[in-house]
């Protein structure tokens, strides 16, 4: 059985790679996450913020509005800034020492400049690619969202030309015009695309009247709009498409695959199941492969896409249609 795939250039033995986690911080569950099969790792992300926590423009963010509601204030809570760039560095040389498969470092951040210097020194530190970990919410109303696109794509083209390696971007699907946006990244020099990422939603604490954090583990149900990206986009740009978010079993796998996935990323069921369970779900995905009669991933690879759709809108809205009317409630 052949469970060979390729993502970012680099040769993978299966399709299955754990994604940025608090996991990452130690070199010993990167190792046994080698152990149990993983293909490749992400690590945990460097942020921007950790890189420029001593500029002046940094101290602004978090001021702003200190002349605003008391309540308000507690949007911008105290940042822990406990890694710092040059234990991540030291963390990159450990990693690569330690394991043999492709490690993929992790830089988080949305604006160009000096951080961006960064790039460079994780590439000599060894990383095999670069994830660009993207999470920005345009809350001012005067943004337009042609410039939110643009400040990824500028984001893009900086980070190509600082570095050799690969580089993925890890994407959110708030876009208006997303299959447009991806195509235009893919042609800033992307060589992956990550589909996608997980906005998390605070909550109100009414007797504090604080915003209260509420980061919750991924659902299987959290699959089906990546699914539905990837299946659109396969074929139609360069850059190869991951899916994160939603991936807990083999069968999630196997969609992922047969959406147009190169590589499947998981988090959340390792922390609810541990590292072991990597294992599992390489052997259920080799079970359900062999009793289908596939001899490989590649022959998987895209086969319930809509790259032979000539106009996936229309498909898209013929489904939608078919949806609505075909629910029957039962009152």
């Amino acid at each position: 059985m052949d469970l060979s795939t390729t993502y970012l250039g680099l040769q993978l033995k299966n399709p299955l790679v754990p994604s940025a986690s608090p996991l990452m911080r130690k070199v010993d569950n990167i190792k046994r996450m080698e152990d149990a099969g993983a293909a490749a790792v992400v690590l945990h992300s460097l942020f921007e913020e950790e890189i420029r926590q001593a500029s002046h423009e940094f101290d602004h963010y978090l001021n702003y509005g200190a002349e605003s509601y008391w309540e308000a204030l507690s949007y911008f809570p105290e940042v822990d800034l406990r890694i710092g760039p040059d234990s991540y560095l030291n963390h990159v040389r450990k990693v690569k020492a330690a394991v043999s498969i492709p490690v993929i470092a992790s830089l988080n951040g949305v604006s160009t400049g000096g951080w961006i210097d960064y790039a460079k020194k994780i590439e000599d530190a060894g990383a095999d690619a670069l994830e660009l970990n993207t999470y920005y919410l345009a809350a001012e109303p005067d943004q337009a969202g042609a410039d939110v696109e643009q400040m990824y794509l500028d984001l893009v083209a900086e980070l190509k030309a600082s570095v050799h390696i690969p580089i993925a971007i890890k994407l959110g699907h708030q876009f208006s015009a997303f299959a447009n946006m991806a195509r235009r990244l893919d042609q800033a020099g992307a060589n992956g695309l990550v589909l996608f990422n997980r906005f998390y939603e605070p909550d109100y604490d009414l007797e504090s009247l604080e915003i209260v954090p509420d980061v919750r583990l991924s659902t299987p149900h959290e699959l089906r709009i990546r699914l539905r990206w990837v299946a659109i986009l396969c074929g139609r740009i360069k850059a190869d498409l991951a899916l994160t978010g939603g991936v807990h079993d083999a069968a999630d796998v196997i969609k992922a695959v047969m959406a147009g996935a190169k590589v499947a990323m998981t988090t959340s069921a390792l922390l609810q199941h541990g590292i072991p369970y990597l294992g599992t779900m390489l052997r259920d995905l080799t079970t359900w492969m062999e009793e289908h009669e596939y001899e490989s991933v590649q022959q998987m690879h895209g086969s319930m896409s809509q790259r032979a759709v000539a106009q996936p809108a229309a498909l898209e809205r013929a489904n939608y249609m078919h949806v609505l009317r075909s629910y029957q409630p039962n009152v």
